[in-house]
């Protein structure tokens, strides 16, 4: 029996496949001998010198790394500085999809500093629920700011952020009711397409309402303040991250658009002064503010972090000597743990004091000097879940902010990407390939829900300690661990300024 003649073309193919196949073996072949020698004669990487070629996977398998551990190798509780228990809540709400869960909770009640909330044997009706409290920033101001919204999104930059981040943002911040801050870099139109009420943030560089010396304009202040949409001002001392250091934008960010927003060259590093140049003393400090809210016409406060703490008694101390009027109409307490995009390693890990300190801290110290009535409170850092943005309303905030909360609910995946210009979900970058993925208008829903079901389960909270609403919950509602085992109420670890007055009255420090 004869076999099949292989046709012509057919053993041309198989000649060249065969030939090509030797080929690229004799080509990584060659890669790997050159890769080899390379690696072996230099002195620069141990590890490539020492296992050539092996050691350069070292390089891929830690970036990828990144990647690939929230998935596989990191428990629901362990990972930093969001855990996938933390993550995994707020894409639920985001995606408004069912986010209770099964057979017992996965949280370890024993660590010290651990807060849980007391329930009340008789919690709140649902007919006795009631709509949460109106609260007013700046009563004496031209134009006060009045709103109910207890969560709202905190300071990011058009430049660090994308430009459909920004739109989804302002537009879930309008669709959801809270407010939206502009971040340092300026007031974008991308900020005001959303219609979200807007906190246009002062950094120490003045972009968006600096002149040609890079000082603040009267001007363009009144030029921000004529957009109906934007309620206040805030004067950033510090940001969580970096206390002491001034934002940074990498230049590979600095786009034309940007430079024009911010006033800044194209492509270069935009680093802003680790301070306002001209606020040197409180005196400063509350003149700045009286300048910016006379022009305005619009309450003005101030963000910080609080490290060294002593200079509040003198802000304060100030304050009632010139009178009230002279106040900022509130303070935004950053946690030393914040986010940025970028910042040295140094100040993220190791400066300021956290926010389960320095939040309790201020709200006393204002009680003090009697401004707690006057001088609204806002939270800020690390407060991405319904427990926290409830342990801060105990504390005695009157607002929480949050950025990297609502970055999750627009698809983060803690890729740690946000100074490089990588980022794979297109929340910081301005590589538009990378953008597409991020459709603003399916993302605002997703800011809204991320909003809706935050306050629900606050109130959730709320009622099973017994209030009507979230506003009225207090220190007592909430214990912490102690090193000892055991865990205290909140107004036992910090004593409200009532509890202070009454102890100093009983031990004759003070005449009743």
């Amino acid at each position: 029996m004869n076999m099949p003649e292989i046709p012509g073309f057919l053993l041309d193919f198989l000649q060249f496949s065969v030939i090509l196949f030797i080929f690229v073996i004799g080509l990584i072949v060659l890669s790997v001998v050159v890769l080899y020698v390379v690696d072996k004669s230099q002195r620069k990487q141990a590890i490539r010198h020492n296992y050539p070629v092996v050691g350069r996977f070292r390089y891929l398998f830690e970036h990828m790394g990144e990647f690939f551990r929230q998935y596989f190798f990191a428990m629901d509780r362990e990972e930093m500085p969001f855990n996938r228990a933390e993550r995994s809540w707020v894409y639920r709400a985001a995606k408004n999809i069912d986010n209770t869960t099964a057979f017992g909770s996965t949280r370890d009640l024993r660590p010290v500093g651990t807060i849980m909330f007391v329930n009340c044997p008789f919690p709140t009706l649902g007919e006795d629920v009631a709509e949460t409290a109106a609260v007013t920033l700046g009563p004496n101001c031209t134009h006060p700011y009045t709103t109910n919204s207890l969560f709202n999104i905190s300071g990011m930059s058009y430049g660090a952020i994308s430009k459909p981040a920004v739109l989804a943002l302002s537009k879930g911040a309008q669709l959801g009711g809270c407010w939206q801050n502009t971040g340092e870099g300026g007031l974008s139109p991308w900020h005001l397409e959303g219609g979200a009420d807007l906190v246009f943030q002062i950094g120490t560089a003045k972009y968006g309402v600096r002149d040609s010396q890079s000082k603040l304009s009267d001007q363009k202040l009144r030029e921000v303040a004529a957009h109906q949409q934007v309620k206040m001002f805030e004067i950033k001392l510090s940001q969580g991250a970096k206390p002491g250091k001034g934002g940074i934008l990498p230049g590979n960010k600095v786009t034309e658009e940007i430079s024009k927003i911010r006033g800044i060259p194209i492509g270069e590093d935009s680093i802003s002064p680790n301070r306002h140049p001209e606020v040197n003393t409180v005196d400063n400090l509350l003149e700045m503010i009286e300048r910016v809210r006379s022009v305005t016409g619009k309450p003005v406060g101030i963000k910080a972090v609080i490290g060294a703490y002593g200079w509040l008694d003198n802000l304060f101390s100030t304050i009632n000597k010139r009178g009230i009027a002279s106040a900022p109409d509130f303070i935004t307490v950053d946690s030393a743990d914040g986010g940025t995009g970028a910042a040295p390693m140094s100040l993220i890990d190791y400066m300021g004091l956290p926010i389960k300190e320095s939040l309790p801290l201020m709200v006393d110290k204002l009680h003090d000097h009697g401004l707690r009535s006057r001088i609204k409170v806002i939270a800020s850092g690390k407060l991405i879940t319904p427990a926290e943005v409830a342990w801060a309303l105990c504390a005695g905030a009157d607002f929480v902010t949050s950025a990297r909360g609502f970055m999750l609910s627009l698809g983060c995946i803690q890729a740690l990407q946000c100074n490089k210009n990588t980022c794979p979900t297109g929340i910081t970058t301005h590589d538009q390939g990378l953008q597409g993925g991020l459709d603003p208008i399916l993302k605002a829903e997703r800011v809204k829900s991320y909003l809706k079901n935050m306050v629900y389960e606050i109130g959730v909270i709320a009622h099973s300690c017994g209030v009507n609403e979230p506003r009225q919950l207090q220190r007592f509602h909430a214990r912490i661990v102690t090193a000892n085992g055991r865990s205290i109420p909140l107004d036992e670890l910090y004593p409200d300024h009532d509890k202070r007055l009454q102890a100093a009255v009983a031990n004759q420090d003070i005449v009743a």
